[in-house]
């Protein structure tokens, strides 16, 4: 059994509006195909209780031909630079196996649909990607650079799948082809600095501001459990680089909704969804402001946390009388 309390991430985001997300096994990591992405409440005492959806994406961390020169010797303990010729080699290898694993899934689905399922063993890994290679289930792939995002939609175009752009870092060079591929993409964090020497020291903030012009529908995410808590303060920064005030609120609600087909569920406050909300002393994307009630799947929820447990313990602690200093403990042998 799961109690979201057990986590002292899930209330942290609670207290600053959080009500649900997106649990996303195995992105960004050097696994290639990692696991499903699925969308949780956070509130509940038992994964079914959290559970909105168990599967709205594969994921898949598209390998790199920029990122993937460098490397670590643990021969000489030391970083070392890869030769291209190694990086490409290594590189086809694993595109390779990325298409051999999408036509194995093909016949896999071609064969569950012409027998018995009762007479031929599953393969969970090829049970996985049906959905994908059926059209059902969209592949969130990771990618940055330039090259490696272009090289991951040809691959979508050849496989004939839905691809959602995850982290994108470069998506501002290529936002018309994003834009004319009607390719969604979910942003990692404004609060980070440039990857590269050569990037404008504010492209974090300015990027969604592009996508937004370009026609691109985008979300943002901190892909991280314990930074999820500063998500509208994210996307308040890039409000101050040319987003508008209404993109960057859909950015964070309705938006995500509709890229992982969500939206007759959630996303905006409309009879028949499920009741995530949230009430404010003022802008939600302004770090003044405070969350004063939370409602999660229509039942009020809790704000408490572990950030204002300790809050009050030190506001709460002893302090000296005016006029003294701590008194010193000495020991002697």
């Amino acid at each position: 059994m799961i109690k979201s309390e057990n986590s002292v991430h899930i209330p942290v985001a609670r207290a600053n509006g959080l009500t649900h997300a997106t649990a996303v096994p195995g992105l960004g990591t050097a696994t290639t195909l990692g696991g499903q992405a699925s969308v949780i409440h956070l509130s509940g005492w038992t994964v079914e209780e959290m559970l909105v959806k168990k599967s709205v994406a594969q994921v898949l961390n598209w390998p790199s031909l920029e990122e993937g020169r460098g490397g670590f010797d643990f021969a000489t303990f030391s970083p070392r630079r890869r030769a291209f010729a190694e990086v490409k080699a290594d590189y086809e290898k694993k595109v390779h196996e990325l298409d051999d694993w999408f036509e194995r899934a093909r016949r896999y689905a071609q064969a569950r649909e012409h027998e018995d399922a009762s007479g031929r063993d599953r393969d969970l890994k090829l049970d996985a990607l049906v959905p994908v290679v059926k059209g059902e289930l969209p592949l969130l792939i990771h990618a940055d650079r330039e090259r490696d995002i272009k090289n991951a939609i040809e691959f979508c175009e050849k496989q004939k799948v839905k691809m959602i752009l995850a982290s994108g870092v470069d998506s501002y060079k290529i936002a018309d082809l994003l834009a004319k591929k009607n390719i969604p993409v979910i942003l990692g964090p404004t609060q980070e600095l440039p990857s590269t020497d050569d990037e404008p020291y504010d492209v974090r903030n300015t990027t969604p501001g592009v996508l937004q012009k370009a026609g691109v529908k985008f979300a943002l995410a901190t892909f991280n459990s314990s930074d999820s808590r500063t998500l509208p303060y994210e996307i308040g920064n890039a409000v101050s680089y040319g987003l508008s005030w209404d993109d960057a609120i859909k950015a964070i609600t309705v938006t995500p909704a509709q890229i992982f087909g969500l939206a007759d569920q959630l996303g905006t406050l409309e009879v028949g969804k499920t009741a995530n909300l949230f009430i404010t002393t003022g802008d939600p994307l302004e770090i003044r402001t405070q969350v004063k009630y939370l409602f999660i799947n229509g039942q009020p929820t809790s704000l408490e946390n572990r950030h204002h447990q300790l809050y009050e313990k030190w506001r709460g602690r002893p302090r000296p009388a005016p006029g003294t200093s701590p008194t010193a403990t000495t020991s002697s042998r």
